[in-house]
């Protein structure tokens, strides 16, 4: 019995030794392939390093941005920055160019005397003074006024032929001045006359006293000028009296539209004036009414209008103009 128990004791070591045996020779050989891998990994880390391996995977990849990083992408591999500056600068010596070469033109146009103005054969000036040219007591002027075909003219030549005066016709004047050639004023002085409008107050200012000075120069002892058909406004009034001389009286050949548009119509058929037409007579008459009465007015209320009816004979009508001047002519 005890021999059995012993035998069994025996074997069961031999059976855990052999076991035991068997597990050391597994482990070992476990080792020796731990080894090799080991020595297999050494070897591949020696020869390139995961950090230097995964640079160069990164470094070959293009870079692709992500639409939700917030980190600027580094620039690519042999890419310059663009250079504003070059621009900047170009535009900058552009400007201060520009800018030097305009204030230099400023400062030449400044510096450079004024060119002598063109010389027109018998241009006008516009009269600018203080005083008149002739003083009342050298010379008398007197205006006469009345509507178109009042008969102005008819008694300005009895008054020349009986006293002594000088006719001067505003309208004469102007169409002197228009016809003249090398008038700077021609085509305007034409084109109001025929639409019975009125031409500036210079020129006829400045044509009226051309005519006076070169009367006075041939003989001054005929100072005494009957204006016909002047001042057609109260502005042209005002400016003959302070540039040229105050006027002594002012003679009004009061006439109605209706004797007045027959006579230009029957004086048209021989005169060849361009104005002696329906139309342009209508236009003058309303003219007329609307700027030359206001004159009128003004004068009668300084006393100085002698109202005469044109409406009869001339004969009779000279005959009422001679007895209402005989007190201003003393």
């Amino acid at each position: 019995m005890a021999a059995a128990i012993w035998r069994q004791l025996v074997r069961r070591p031999a059976v855990a030794v052999s076991s035991v045996s068997a597990s050391a020779s597994s482990t070992m050989r476990q080792q020796k392939i731990s080894s090799v891998i080991l020595r297999r990994l050494q070897s591949t880390t020696t020869r390139a390093s995961p950090r230097s391996t995964f640079t160069t995977i990164r470094q070959q990849a293009p870079y692709k941005s992500r639409s939700y990083s917030s980190q600027t992408p580094p620039p690519k591999q042999g890419s310059t920055p663009v250079k504003f500056w070059p621009f900047l600068l170009v535009i900058a010596l552009s400007s201060g160019s520009y800018v030097l070469l305009v204030n230099k033109r400023n400062e030449e146009a400044a510096n450079m005397p004024a060119l002598p103005s063109p010389k027109t054969s018998g241009a006008i000036p516009a009269p600018h003074k203080s005083t008149p040219t002739f003083s009342p007591k050298d010379v008398t002027v007197v205006f006469v006024l009345g509507g178109p075909g009042a008969g102005k003219g008819t008694q300005c030549a009895n008054l020349v032929r009986d006293y002594g005066f000088v006719h001067l016709s505003a309208g004469d004047l102007l169409r002197a001045e228009q016809d003249r050639p090398g008038s700077q004023f021609g085509q305007l002085i034409k084109d109001c006359i025929k639409n019975g409008d009125i031409v500036p107050m210079e020129v006829t200012v400045q044509l009226l006293e051309n005519a006076m000075t070169e009367v006075l120069q041939k003989d001054s002892s005929k100072n005494k000028f009957l204006i016909d058909g002047f001042p057609r406004k109260m502005d042209q009034a005002v400016k003959f009296e302070e540039s040229v001389c105050p006027a002594k009286f002012v003679l009004f050949y009061d006439c109605p539209e209706q004797e007045m548009e027959r006579r230009l119509l029957e004086r048209g058929k021989t005169s060849g004036r361009a104005d002696d037409n329906a139309e342009s007579i209508r236009k003058r008459f309303k003219t007329f009414e609307q700027t030359s009465m206001p004159v009128v007015d003004a004068y009668e209320k300084e006393g100085k209008v002698l109202k005469i009816d044109a409406t009869p004979s001339p004969v009779a009508v000279y005959r009422e103009t001679q007895e209402q001047m005989k007190k201003w002519l003393q």
